[in-house]
């Protein structure tokens, strides 16, 4: 005991302090030691970086993969530049509005991907497919027109409307899309398995005679399909097929729009 009291306890001798036990796997040096460096390279050793490596990239493979090929394209707005001409859509039709033009619902990947199956992964119904759905018009044909716009029904419209419902509504196909129109749907042509043979769309409906090869001044979209279709097109008019039947007023969906816009010219004039 040291005296007196309040004085600082003397420093103890060499000898009185406690000895530390050591690990020997465990390094001497401080961390201003020159040896740090060699701590880092444990970091730098073939099995540490090699699977760091795999790892990084199968994260951005993976991160690439799914924007290029499974991620859900909402509508047509959405589509990227990029797509038109090179990619394809896949999905399931859910409904159709006239002899030309149809809904879908993008599923990329299609039931590998878990669409129709998986929790999680199912096509909505009703109100839920709001702004879920792109608008589809088939390219390089024209369907009689249906009523809209306070415009009569096009003789034809209302067959060709019931056979392209009973054709594609509710099945799974596959459009090639070429452009977005002023209507902000995507052009395409659009092939379905039937019977497990893959058909073209717009080349049945050619060949039931239940629309013409699409004509305009400009905008017409083709693939490279216009040479099978006008084929198609002449097979059907010969055989009297559909629209062809009608011989008196015929008149074609091109046609018919034009009379309408100008009767609509002479209204408001």
């Amino acid at each position: 005991m040291h005296w007196p009291p309040w004085s600082s306890p003397p420093a103890p001798s060499e000898a009185e302090k406690p000895t530390i036990p050591t690990d020997p796997s465990f390094p001497s040096s401080s961390w201003s030691s020159p040896s740090l460096p060699t701590a880092w390279s444990a970091y730098l050793a073939p099995d540490v970086l090699l699977p760091t490596a795999i790892l990084t990239s199968t994260i951005l493979i993976s991160t690439r993969l799914y924007r290029l090929y499974l991620r859900r394209i909402p509508r047509a707005a959405t589509i990227a530049p990029s797509f038109w001409r090179k990619r394809s859509l896949f999905g399931t039709v859910t409904s159709v509005g006239d002899g030309d033009g149809f809904r879908l619902f993008h599923t990329p990947g299609g039931r590998l991907a878990g669409w129709g199956w998986f929790p999680g992964r199912r096509i909505p119904r009703g109100k839920a497919l709001r702004d879920k759905t792109i608008s589809i018009r088939l390219a390089g044909i024209d369907a009689p027109e249906s009523a809209h716009f306070g415009r009569p029904t096009q003789p034809g419209a209302q067959e060709a409307l019931e056979f392209l419902t009973a054709y594609i509504q509710h099945r799974r196909v596959r459009a090639y899309v070429y452009k977005k129109d002023q209507y902000e749907r995507a052009v395409a042509t659009v092939y379905v398995r039937r019977w497990g043979v893959r058909r073209d769309v717009g080349y049945q409906m050619l060949r039931r005679g239940l629309a013409t090869v699409y004509e305009a001044k400009s905008g017409s979209e083709f693939g490279a399909l216009e040479d099978r279709y006008r084929e198609v097109e002449g097979w059907a008019r010969k055989k009297g097929r559909g629209i062809w039947a009608l011989k008196e007023g015929f008149e074609s969906p091109r046609e018919y729009k034009e009379r309408m816009k100008g009767l609509e010219g002479q209204g408001k004039g």
